[in-house]
C-alpha cells in the first residue's frame, strides 16, 4: 500500500489547525488515493509541504490544489498521472518544489505551469513525454532553475522552447530519444551551468549550439553517437571545468580539442588513450586501461618488475643458447642452424621487453603528459614492429621445425629429409614472410592508421575495437589464420610422432625396452605442445572475443603481453637445447675437464686430460656412418623401425 503525507508549519490556525490537518494525514494514509477531487485540500491553506507519492493518482483536478497559497513543496511522484491540465497549479504562488517523476504523463503546454511564480526546481524525468512545446515553457517560471526531463521519449528540441527560461542553470535531459538539435534551441539559456544530454541518439552537435553558453561549467554528451567533433568545437565553452565525452569515438582527437579549456579539471573519454590529449586536465577517466596509468606506461608494480625479468630470462637463455650452440659438435648442422635462427628470433622478444621497460622508466610518475607522443613515436611502431617479428618467426620457425621431427618419425625410411639448399631456402623465406607480416602496416599510415600504436606497451591485440577496418581484418588474419593454422599442425604433429613410435615399440619383440623412453618422449612432446597452447590460447581467445565485440578488461591484455607471449620465447632454449642430451653431454665433459685440470695441478708429471669436443646430436637423422644404421641379420623390419625410433629418443632426450 502507498503512503502519503501532509507536513503544515505553523500558522495562524494555531493548535486546532495543527491538529485538523493531522487527522486528516491519518485518513489519507488509510486510503490509496486515485484521484484529486476539486477543493480536496482547499480547508489546510496552511499547508508548506504536500507528499503524495507512491499511490495511484491517476487524475488530478483542476480545483485540486486550490487555495494552497503556502505551499512550497509538492510532490506527486509514483504514481499513474497521465495529464495536467493548464491551470492546475494556479494557486501555487509560493511553490519551489515540483517533484512528478515517474508518472506516465505524455503532454505539457507553458499553461500547464501557470501560477508558478517562485518555482525553482521541476523535475518530470520518466514519463511519457515525446516532445516540448515550440513555444516558451518557461513563460509562468520567470524563476525557474533547475529542469530535469530524463529518461522520457523526447526526440527534438525546437528554437523557441526555452526562450523564457534566462534563468535556468541546470537542464537535464539524458535518456531521451533525441536526434535533431535545432541550432539555437540553447541560446536563451545565457546562465545555464550544466547542461546534460548524455544518453540520447544525437548525431550532429554542432559548436554553434553552444556559443552563447558563455557560463556553462557542466557538459556531459556521453553515450551518443555524434560523428564528428571538430577542433575548435568547446572554443565558446572557455569556463567549463567538467566534460564528459564517455563511450564517443573521436577518431579525429588531437590537443587542440581541448587547449582552449584552461579550468577543466574532469574529463570523461570512452578511452584511456584520449587522456593523452588533455594533458593538462587534473581528473581523467577511464584512468587506466590495464596496461598503462596516467603515471605509469606499466600501471602495475607487478607489470614493472616482471617486464625486467622476463626479457632478462628471454635474451640471457637465447644468447647462452647461441654462443653454445658450435661447441656442440652435432653431425646434423642444418637441424643446429634452425635452433640458433629460432634463438634469434626469440631473443628479438627479450629486446622488445627491455625497450619497454626501458620507455616505463623515462615515463615514471609523468606518462600522461608524453602518452600520445609515445603511441604515436617511430619508436613505438618500431618496437612494436619487432614483437611481432619475433612473434612471427618464431611460430613459423616451430612450425618448420615440428614438421622436420615429424617426417623423420613417421616416414624414416622415405628420403625426404631435406638438404643444405632447401633448408636455408626455408629460413631465408621465413624471416623474409617474418618482416613483411611485421612492417606492413607501416607501409601505409592511411589504411593502417596507427596500427602499433593503440596501447602503450605498442602491441597490437586489439581487444577493444581497432581504429580501421583493414587493420581488423589483418589482425584477425595474423592471428587467428597463420598463427592458429601453425598451432594446430604443431599439436597434430607432435600427435602423430607419439602415436608413430607408441605403434613400433607396441609391435616390437622388446617391448618392455622400450616402455621408459616412450614416457620420456611423451613428456617432452607434452611439455612443447603445453607451452604452445599456454602462449597462444589465451590471444586466440582475445581475438575472437574482440570479433564478437565481447568488452575485454585492460588488465588482461597487459597479462598476455608481460606474461602469456613471451612463454615461448623465454622456454624455448630449454625445451630445445638445454634439456637435450647433446647439450648434457656438453656440460658433463667441460665439467670433467675441469676437474681434470684442477688434479693436473697437483700431479704435473701426469699428462693432461684432454676431452673429447665430438657428441652425436641425430634430430632428425642426417648422415651417420653404416655402423650406426646397418640392423642386424636377424633383426627384422619392425625391430629395425623400433631401433630407428631409439636412436632419435635417445638423442632427443
Amino acid at each position: 500500500m502507498g503512503t502519503v503525507s501532509i507536513s503544515m508549519g505553523r500558522g495562524k490556525r494555531g493548535r486546532g489547525g495543527r491538529g485538523s490537518c493531522l487527522t486528516a494525514a491519518r485518513s489519507l494514509r488509510s486510503n490509496l488515493i486515485k484521484k484529486l477531487y476539486n477543493d480536496g485540500f482547499k480547508q489546510y491553506q496552511d499547508l508548506r509541504n504536500l507528499y503524495l507519492q507512491n499511490n495511484v493518482i491517476r487524475t488530478v483536478s483542476v480545483h485540486a490544489f486550490t487555495g494552497l497559497y503556502n505551499l512550497t513543496k509538492l510532490y506527486l511522484s509514483y504514481n499513474l498521472i497521465t495529464s495536467l491540465k493548464p491551470g492546475v497549479f494556479q494557486d501555487l504562488h509560493k511553490l519551489e518544489w515540483l517533484i512528478i517523476d515517474n508518472n506516465q504523463i505524455n503532454r505539457i503546454s507553458p499553461q500547464t505551469f501557470s501560477g508558478l511564480n517562485s518555482l525553482i526546481l521541476l523535475v518530470m524525468l520518466n514519463n511519457s513525454l515525446d516532445r516540448l512545446p515550440d513555444k516558451p515553457l518557461c513563460q509562468h517560471m520567470p524563476k525557474l532553475n533547475w529542469l530535469d526531463f530524463e529518461g522520457n521519449q523526447i526526440h527534438t528540441l525546437k528554437n523557441h522552447t526555452f526562450t523564457s527560461c534566462t534563468t535556468l542553470t541546470v537542464l537535464v535531459l539524458r535518456k531521451n530519444e533525441i536526434r535533431t538539435l535545432s541550432s539555437h534551441c540553447f541560446s536563451p539559456l545565457r546562465n545555464l551551468d550544466e547542461l546534460d544530454l548524455a544518453d540520447n541518439s544525437i548525431e550532429i552537435f554542432s559548436p554553434s549550439l553552444l556559443k552563447d553558453l558563455k557560463d556553462l561549467s557542466q557538459l556531459n554528451l556521453s553515450c551518443n553517437p555524434i560523428q564528428k567533433i571538430q577542433a575548435d568545437h568547446f572554443d565558446p565553452v572557455v569556463r567549463l571545468k567538467s566534460l564528459s565525452l564517455e563511450g564517443i569515438e573521436i577518431p579525429n582527437i588531437q590537443r587542440r580539442m581541448f587547449s582552449s579549456l584552461k579550468n577543466l579539471s574532469h574529463i570523461y573519454f570512452k578511452k584511456f588513450q584520449y587522456c593523452g590529449f588533455a594533458p593538462h586536465v587534473r581528473t581523467c577517466k577511464p584512468n587506466t586501461d590495464g596496461i598503462s596509468s596516467l603515471e605509469n606506461l606499466l600501471a602495475s608494480i607487478v607489470q614493472r618488475v616482471f617486464v625486467w625479468v622476463v626479457s632478462i630470462v628471454t635474451c640471457c637463455g637465447n644468447i647462452f643458447v647461441i654462443c653454445t650452440r658450435p661447441y656442440i659438435r652435432s653431425e646434423n648442422k642444418l637441424h643446429a642452424m634452425s635452433i640458433i635462427s629460432l634463438c634469434c628470433a626469440d631473443c628479438l622478444m627479450g629486446v622488445y621487453l627491455l625497450v619497454i621497460g626501458y620507455f616505463d622508466l623515462k615515463y615514471r610518475g609523468e606518462y600522461n603528459r608524453n602518452a600520445q607522443a609515445w603511441m604515436d613515436s617511430t619508436q613505438c611502431r618500431l618496437v612494436g614492429s619487432l614483437a611481432i617479428l619475433s612473434t612471427e618467426v618464431s611460430v613459423l620457425l616451430l612450425t618448420y621445425l615440428t614438421l622436420e621431427k615429424y617426417i623423420c618419425i613417421v616416414y624414416p625410411f622415405r628420403c625426404l629429409k631435406p638438404g643444405k639448399c632447401r633448408t636455408v631456402a626455408t629460413l631465408i623465406l621465413i624471416w623474409i614472410i617474418g618482416f613483411v607480416v611485421a612492417f606492413i602496416p607501416l607501409s601505409n599510415k592511411d589504411f593502417f592508421q596507427n596500427y602499433y600504436g593503440t596501447n602503450g606497451v605498442c602491441f597490437p591485440l586489439h581487444s577493444e575495437k581497432p581504429e580501421s577496418t583493414a587493420a581488423q581484418i589483418y589482425s584477425v588474419i595474423i592471428f587467428l589464420g597463420v598463427n592458429l593454422a601453425a598451432f594446430i599442425i604443431i599439436v597434430f604433429s607432435y600427435s602423430s610422432m607419439f602415436y608413430s613410435i607408441h605403434q613400433t615399440a607396441m609391435t616390437a619383440t622388446e617391448i618392455h625396452n622400450h616402455i621408459q623412453k616412450e614416457m620420456t618422449l611423451a613428456k617432452r612432446f607434452f611439455f612443447i605442445v603445453f607451452t604452445d597452447a599456454l602462449c597462444w590460447i589465451p590471444i586466440f581467445i582475445l581475438k575472437l572475443l574482440s570479433l564478437l565485440q565481447v568488452e575485454i578488461p585492460g588488465s588482461i591484455s597487459s597479462w598476455v603481453v608481460i606474461f602469456i607471449l613471451p612463454i615461448n620465447s623465454a622456454l624455448n632454449p630449454l625445451l630445445y637445447t638445454l634439456t637435450t642430451r647433446p647439450f648434457k653431454e656438453l656440460i658433463g665433459q667441460i665439467w670433467t675437464n675441469y676437474k681434470q685440470r684442477r688434479s693436473s695441478r697437483n700431479k704435473q708429471n701426469q699428462k693432461a686430460y684432454t676431452p673429447s669436443f665430438f657428441w652425436v646430436e641425430m634430430w632428425p637423422l642426417q648422415d651417420n656412418s653404416p655402423e650406426l644404421i646397418k640392423p642386424d641379420a636377424f633383426m627384422d623390419s619392425c625391430e629395425m623401425s623400433v631401433t630407428t625410433h631409439s636412436t632419435r629418443l635417445n638423442s632427443y632426450s
